[in-house]
């Protein structure tokens, strides 16, 4: 067991002040000190980011440039250790993928961009989680070939505008992001301040994920949040909106152990990366695609109202046949969702299943994800 962080051990993000300000309750976070909810709580920051905008600092994930002579030859570098077709990236395109390990096993999940501008022609820009980034980012470097470089960039802070209002808000201050299609990236001026700006976002909403200069992120955060339709949202909200998307979090619905198949990931892999078969781990996961794995990342849908947690059996015909990764209350669902691994024979939809909460056998059945569409609403 690690020592527990004090304050004087964590870093910080550049909105660090401005969320004490605001009243937020912080706690440790991949090394960082951040803020788990508001004054309106989690429940109050979930649905407001449902139905209007949130605003998230997700600062402490690493963001990196990676740099060679083409971007050709920067692409297929970053193809060795990814399964992505990044080649195939239009200029502005982003590209969600995964770092593997030899055996197949997720190292991390990542965001990669071709930037659309001139001047980065050459240039990939990568987001990583924040407790893996520089784990990731040695790795990255050392497995680049000569003449290509991968370069961390410390004075950026990153924050995410999400929700259904979030095009309608981001627009008083960038005409340009309205027209933006999902998935890809635009360098621009937001407020007069240069950005790396991208139409995505982790919540299973609409909205822009914004890369800002350290010294312009506090003024830019605090327009934004001037708007009527936005609240800041903390890392508890952050959690049940991403759960309630079927989005993975790293170091607990996937891992080195787990591979893109068994993560229900299969569709990162391209088309052309299957037939090079030159990814990390391409001769298991190949395999496992023909004929296979033994498990598989799943939705399920608990009866009842207590939120079955990280690390519950799950059991079906006396015999546990996996374990819950991802569990919690759904607000947009009005109950209790969860995600998890059960055997393959159990994981097709409608199985019905028990969840071993407190010792005693919970109902539940498995359903396709994301818990945000219509089916799974909460009826009044």
């Amino acid at each position: 067991m690690s020592a527990p962080h004090s304050e004087e051990t964590l870093q910080v993000t550049p909105l660090h002040a401005l969320h004490i300000e605001l009243g937020a309750k912080m706690v440790p976070f991949a090394g960082y000190d951040m803020p788990v909810q508001y004054k309106d709580g989690v429940l109050a920051e979930h649905l407001h980011t449902r139905e209007a905008a949130g605003l998230f600092d997700v600062s402490h994930m690493g963001q990196a440039w990676i740099e060679g002579p083409d971007f050709e030859t920067v692409a297929r570098a970053l193809e060795a250790l990814v399964p992505g077709d990044l080649l195939g990236l239009a200029p502005g395109a982003i590209r969600y993928t995964l770092l593997l390990n030899d055996k197949g096993g997720i190292r991390d999940d990542l965001m990669v961009t071709r930037p659309a501008e001139a001047a980065r022609a050459n240039s990939l820009f990568v987001i990583v989680n924040a407790a893996c980034k520089e784990a990731d980012f040695a790795h990255i470097a050392a497995n680049l070939p000569a003449g290509i470089a991968l370069k961390p960039i410390r004075d950026r802070a990153l924050i995410a505008l999400q929700g259904p209002k979030a095009v309608e808000v981001f627009k008083r201050f960038a005409s340009a992001g309205a027209d933006m299609l999902f998935m890809t990236a635009q360098a621009m001026d937001v407020a007069g301040v240069p950005c790396l700006v991208s139409r995505s976002g982790y919540t299973g909403e609409d909205g822009y994920e914004i890369s800002v200069p350290e010294k312009d992120a506090v003024s830019l955060t605090k327009k934004l949040l001037g708007e009527p339709e936005v609240k800041p949202i903390g890392l508890g909200a952050r959690d049940s909106l991403r759960l309630e998307a079927g989005l993975c979090l790293y170091g607990h619905d996937i891992d080195e152990t787990t591979t893109p198949v068994e993560g229900a990931l299969t569709w990162v892999i391209g088309k052309r990366r299957r037939e090079e078969a030159n990814f990390p781990g391409a001769k298991i996961i190949l395999g496992q695609i023909s004929n296979g794995a033994s498990r598989k990342r799943v939705g399920l849908l608990p009866e009842g109202k207590a939120p079955a947690r990280e690390g519950t059996e799950i059991v079906a015909d006396g015999k546990v046949i996996g374990t819950i990764t991802s569990g919690g209350y759904g607000p947009t669902v009005g109950g209790p969702i969860a995600m998890g691994y059960v055997d393959t024979s159990h994981a097709k939809v409608g199985t019905e299943v028990e969840l071993m909460v407190r010792g005693k056998g919970r109902p539940a059945k498995v359903v396709a994800m994301p818990f945000t569409e219509k089916r799974f609403h909460k009826t009044k």
